[in-house]
């Protein structure tokens, strides 16, 4: 490490008495808004919620220290768990914990072959809509906490609200969302009420993470077993991860390393698989509100570990007595301040295009809760819309001289596998003239597909009896055309 960037990752621990308070604040803050997804997303993949925690705890601390994201929040939650409970329904959570590991050896495999430059071909569309569905999942993901609850609960969220965004107008010393659970959880213990509390969520552990590799047998069959699941736990966290620092990387208006997020995730899963931990991912949801509450550096990030740590075992029993409306409001402020309203104007000034890209993102995405799914699907209509726009860019202008009978083919634009059929049909293959110039001047040969069509296109002018001549290549084009069309080499000039 050179000492510039010694200097700069030094800076992002400790930048002054101030930051680092707000760091502090702010990481406590993110450990009580990840306790409740963690412990949702453990039944989802059916684990028992204390695998989720420690994985989270072990995840946070290590990507404190090697993930290339300032004030990011990563643990175990998100669409890993999808991914993960297929493999523990038919194999157990040994597998799963191998499966963790390698997904790990895997995403620091991508991180070292720059794999993060992927991340170019997600539109801002795409982007915009994986942010408004990652919204609509976590307010829905509150639902069910609001659903067949006392009217205590709904004034105990009310009043959450009403502190989380009140208190700022008063004072911002400390984060609105910590007075919040400490409010609420004051007034639960002191007037006992019909309240769901972090306690009945599910079972909190009492003891630490040990170290241990996972129980299963080293073969060929446990490999052909678990690489599948971690191939696609490793490429959806990534995702999820690269999505995450994009959105921080914007709310900041700062850069973050991308390849070296790769490699810190994937270190923070292989440190997760063998303390007992399931794989995890960047969580937006709290990582936005880390932001928000005032988080900027590393020492937020690994706030929010360690202090998961001391709250799953010496405060326990305190914690178990938050009430989750707490937890429902600060995670409505969350969905709130993540949403992109400016994207809803943009509806009506973007290219329809555009719009589509962008709600087709956010229907995939809440439609199946799986974001690496939604995003998949806006990049691919993302690339089918672009091609079909160069395509019609593309133009073939005919004249012809008398003088030398010759009939002249200007082409302009791209051709490539989407427009090669659309060049192809214009040239008349019932050629008279005796000779046919093709002038590929103003464009450019993509593709193996481009090349076979005017390899076929000359070769049907030819047998017509034609003279055919091909000008302009440039010299990208010419080399395609010399590996792959040897009928074109004597022809093209």
């Amino acid at each position: 490490m050179t000492i510039s960037a010694f200097s700069r990752y030094r800076a992002e621990w400790y930048s002054g008495p101030t930051a680092a308070r707000r760091d502090i604040l702010a990481g406590m803050v993110g450990t009580f808004a990840l306790i409740p997804e963690v412990i949702a997303f453990s039944f989802v993949a059916g684990i028992d919620p204390e695998v989720g925690l420690f994985a989270s705890f072990v995840i946070g601390i290590v990507i404190a220290l090697a993930g290339g994201r300032p004030a990011m929040i990563s643990g175990a939650a998100g669409s890993v768990a999808l991914v993960a409970a297929a493999l523990v329904h038919a194999h157990g959570l040994q597998y799963l914990l191998v499966a963790t590991i390698l997904a790990g050896m895997l995403q620091i495999a991508f991180g070292l072959a720059k794999l993060d430059v992927l991340m170019r071909f997600v539109s801002r569309s795409v982007h915009a809509g994986f942010v408004n569905a990652l919204a609509i999942l976590i307010f829905s993901a509150q639902v069910p906490q609001m659903v067949g609850v006392s009217w205590q609960a709904y004034a105990m969220i009310a009043g959450g609200l009403a502190i989380i965004y009140l208190v700022p107008r008063i004072s911002s010393a400390i984060p609105s969302p910590l007075i919040c659970i400490v409010v609420l959880t004051a007034i639960a213990m002191w007037f006992p009420m019909p309240l769901k509390t972090v306690g009945d969520l599910g079972r909190l552990p009492d003891s630490l993470p040990s170290f241990g590799l996972p129980d299963v047998p080293l073969s060929w069959d446990t490999l052909r077993i678990v690489a599948p699941y971690a191939l696609a736990m490793a490429a959806v966290g990534l995702l999820e991860s690269m999505m995450t620092a994009n959105v921080v990387d914007e709310m900041t208006e700062t850069r973050s390393s991308k390849a070296r997020e790769c490699t810190g995730l994937g270190l923070a899963n292989i440190a997760a698989g063998a303390f007992g931990g399931i794989a995890g991912c960047g969580m937006i949801g709290q990582t936005v509100g880390n932001v928000r509450y005032g988080g900027t550096g590393r020492l937020s990030t690994m706030v929010a570990g360690v202090f998961l740590l001391v709250v799953m075992v010496p405060l326990r029993p305190w914690v178990a007595q938050v009430p989750v409306a707490a937890l429902v409001a600060i995670m409505i402020m969350v969905s709130i301040s993540t949403f992109s309203w400016g994207s809803l104007r943009d509806l009506v000034r973007h290219p329809k295009v555009s719009s589509v890209v962008m709600l087709a993102t956010v229907v995939v995405t809440v439609a199946t809760h799986d974001l690496s799914l939604g995003v998949g699907v806006g990049v691919l209509l993302s690339g089918v819309f672009f091609a079909w726009k160069v395509t019609r860019m593309m133009d073939v202008t005919v004249e012809y001289d008398a003088a030398s009978d010759t009939r002249i083919y200007s082409v302009t634009g791209q051709v490539f596998f989407a427009s090669a059929d659309i060049f192809a049909d214009r040239f008349d293959l019932r050629e008279e003239a005796k000779h046919v110039r093709i002038d590929l001047t103003g464009a450019h040969l993509w593709d193996v597909t481009a090349v076979g069509v005017l390899d076929d296109v000359v070769a049907k002018l030819r047998r017509q009896g034609a003279v055919v001549e091909v000008v302009g290549l440039n010299q990208a084009s010419a080399v395609l055309v010399d590996r792959h069309a040897p009928l074109m080499r004597d022809l093209a000039a």
